[in-house]
């Protein structure tokens, strides 16, 4: 049990998996609540099965040198001990992960071991997420990914300059991203593999990097490496790291970008429209919404007539999201939309979406007229995932 408080307190800044950060969740602190994208929440076993690590990430709790307690447990125990949890149900899923204790294939050996154990001999058919070590053999990847549900590889930092700030051991192409491409073509042959996808991880301010650093990175590995998920985690400095002393990022800069991050996979905006985003220093505001900044960057485009635009274009009005998208757009095939009311019995924010909206019969005092022609300003196009990491 001592070993299992040190290994699951060294688990929780790994956020690869909608990190609920509220410890009072759950009666147990080895308990991690993971978020549903449907809503609601799964409990997950959430731990390390080393934090002896050879790495020297500046950020991490487990770098190589710190003075904290070091602990490991051997697959027979950790799968007992899930599989008691389980039982109980008090968890329903394993977030395993681990630090890189001498050799990344070895250590990730041991993880698998764990796994199989659970699959094979304890017959567990539950949801497993499992961490890919940077430096892995395939064996290893193509091990992991016959045995788990989700599969993710921290990159960490957005380039390969800015790794290096933080690492003199990591190579982002070679440890990382060739990973990346092992999983993306294990998966591509067989669809059964890694059900729930591939993910990754940056830790946010930690290397200087810019939003438009990570928002580009992002943005390439959606395209080539067909990620689920990408996760933002802000810097918080931990006592004894080579990074202790550096000022911990603001949430609120992680939400942003987990907002802009929303408005790439699930609202369909381009690069070069995040772009508008984007502060002269390559930013996003803290203080707006990047979808509402978008908007007023780009005020050609509106009022769009409510009744005309389609969906791709009701989507870029600040208030309006899939949902409400939908129902306005089969609600125009029984009869036009002709008030606000009737918006807002579809749930549409009006106020918020008065000013970039437009229908046949609006009043005088609901128009909005401020808006510029149209004029053509194009962009350039995304660069690829190479070019992007340097």
């Amino acid at each position: 049990m001592e070993d299992l408080d040190v290994l699951v307190a060294s688990a929780r800044f790994d956020v690869c998996s909608d990190n609920v950060r509220d410890p009072s969740a759950s009666p147990l602190r080895f308990i991690h609540r993971a978020a549903l994208p449907g809503g609601g929440s799964i409990p997950l076993f959430k731990v390390l099965q080393t934090n002896v690590c050879t790495n020297d990430c500046a950020y991490c709790a487990n770098q190589v040198g710190r003075d904290c307690p070091r602990a490991s447990l051997q697959p027979d125990q950790l799968a007992k001990t899930f599989m008691q949890l389980h039982g109980k149900k008090l968890v329903r899923g394993l977030f395993l992960t681990s630090g890189i204790a001498g050799n990344a294939s070895r250590t990730m050996e041991s993880m698998i071991k764990t796994v199989e154990i659970l699959r094979y001999r304890y017959e567990f058919e539950g949801y497993i997420h499992l961490k890919i070590l940077p430096g892995a053999s395939f064996d290893c990847v193509a091990a992991g990914c016959k045995l788990a549900d989700r599969v993710s590889i921290n990159m960490e930092a957005p380039t390969t300059q800015h790794l290096a700030k933080l690492s003199s051991k990591k190579d982002l192409h070679r440890d990382i991203v060739e990973r990346m491409r092992w999983v993306k073509r294990l998966t591509a042959s067989n669809e059964r593999l890694v059900p729930s996808g591939q993910t990754t991880q940056f830790v946010v301010g930690a290397a200087g990097e810019t939003d438009r650093d990570l928002l580009q990175t992002t943005v390439a590995l959606y395209q080539e490496m067909e990620l689920r998920r990408v996760y933002f985690s802000a810097f918080r400095p931990i006592r004894g790291t080579t990074l202790e002393e550096l000022r911990p990022t603001s949430p609120l800069r992680e939400h942003r970008l987990y907002q802009a991050d929303w408005l790439f996979r699930v609202y369909g905006f381009s690069l070069p429209e995040l772009e508008y985003a984007l502060g002269e220093r390559g930013n996003l505001p803290l203080a707006k919404d990047p979808k509402l900044v978008i908007a007023h960057k780009q005020p050609w485009l509106y009022p769009v007539d409510i009744n005309e635009a389609s969906y791709a274009e009701l989507l870029r009005v600040p208030g309006i999201g899939p949902v409400s998208a939908r129902r306005i757009v089969e609600a125009r095939r029984e009869h036009s939309i002709f008030s606000l009311e009737q918006l807002r019995k579809m749930r549409v924010p009006t106020k918020r979406a008065l000013p970039f909206i437009w229908f046949q019969g609006m009043l005088p005092s609901e128009r909005q007229t401020s808006f510029l022609p149209e004029v053509d300003d194009a962009m350039d196009q995304p660069l690829p995932l190479a070019a992007v990491l340097g």
